[in-house]
């Protein structure tokens, strides 16, 4: 039986949308491209798009669904809004940071924009156990670790909490 999302969020992009969707499902084991919709004459005044280009791209990574649109330039994507991925192992960690990164910019604290100006967060998912907890000591030496880093590296993460 399929699954309904109820909150799905779109993506704007100038007329980029499908070589975003392709490129994020070509990342996501399972990712797939589920509709595409292309503008009319209809409303051609207020879109100013051609007849027959894409629209929207409807598609799925890691179970979540997700609308591209090509809406224009007017708008950008800022870090005021970022993607998760919860990594369980380095490889994933590596292996994300590499292919999201793949064209764009790497930032601290395993923060990382695409090529498409898109925000992502690769992110080990055992972080919340070293920053929660009793013992602020070791969160305090995982947070300045992990201050010093650009893609996470768990086992240094792991090392700085406990204090070695």
């Amino acid at each position: 039986m399929a699954i309904k999302t109820k909150i799905v969020p779109c993506l704007w992009f100038d007329d980029r949308a499908e070589e975003a969707a392709k490129f994020y499902t070509s990342i996501f084991k399972g990712g797939k491209i589920k509709k595409i919709s292309r503008y009319t004459e209809a409303g051609r005044e207020i879109h100013g798009r051609a007849a027959g280009s894409v629209m929207t791209v409807e598609f799925q990574i890691a179970g979540q669904s997700f609308t591209a649109l090509n809406g224009g330039p007017m708008f950008k994507f800022t870090e005021a809004v970022s993607l998760q991925v919860m990594c369980d192992t380095q490889k994933e960690v590596d292996y994300f940071w590499a292919k999201l990164g793949e064209g764009g910019e790497p930032g601290p604290c395993g923060w990382l924009k695409d090529k498409f100006g898109l925000s992502w967060q690769v992110t080990p998912a055992m972080m919340g156990k070293l920053f929660t907890g009793k013992d602020s000591k070791k969160a305090e030496r995982a947070m300045a670790a992990m201050l010093k880093m650009g893609k996470l590296d768990i086992a240094a993460l792991k090392r700085a909490a406990a204090g070695k």
